[in-house]
């Protein structure tokens, strides 16, 4: 919760909806605990996450929808009790974009380890899928195309 005061007194407010919670980070930033999802609309369906943790970071994130014919994630039992996952329509997932500087065309999304988001508490955690060995974590997104030695089963 933000705790937002003025010169006498503390108004509590709930987390703003663009904001996560991750209790374990993301993988390889363990400290990075709390994230904003910020978008312009002209960059959609790309989203900037911003980090936060001993410094901020900046990743591009897309929800997968409608952008990866045949990507159909499966969630470990383990990790969707963990996120109290008990309907469909309370997931999200991003999947992280990396971008290749000077080489647009080059852009890839992981596929395996999206940041599975429960859309009601907010909170996240980055895990691998159950199906992860049908999807690549260097999913081309211009072309479909996979990269060497990556995989996509669709």
């Amino acid at each position: 919760m933000k705790v937002l005061s003025d010169s006498s007194t503390a108004v509590i407010d709930a987390p703003a909806a663009n904001e996560l919670v991750l209790p374990q980070g993301i993988i390889g930033f363990p400290q990075h605990r709390r994230a904003e999802l910020l978008y312009v609309e002209e960059n959609l369906p790309f989203l900037w996450m911003r980090l936060h943790g001993p410094d901020t970071l900046h990743f591009v994130v897309m929800e997968p929808a409608n952008h990866f014919p045949g990507y159909e994630p499966e969630i470990f039992d383990e990790d969707a009790a963990q996120l109290a996952l008990t309907d469909p329509s309370d997931v999200m997932l991003l999947n992280i974009v990396t971008l290749n500087r000077g080489q647009p065309t080059g852009a890839t999304a992981n596929l395996i380890g999206p940041i599975i988001v429960n859309r009601r508490t907010r909170i996240a955690r980055q895990r691998v899928l159950a199906n992860h060995t049908r999807y690549s974590a260097t999913y081309r997104l211009m072309d479909g195309a996979r990269t060497e030695g990556a995989t996509f089963v669709a």
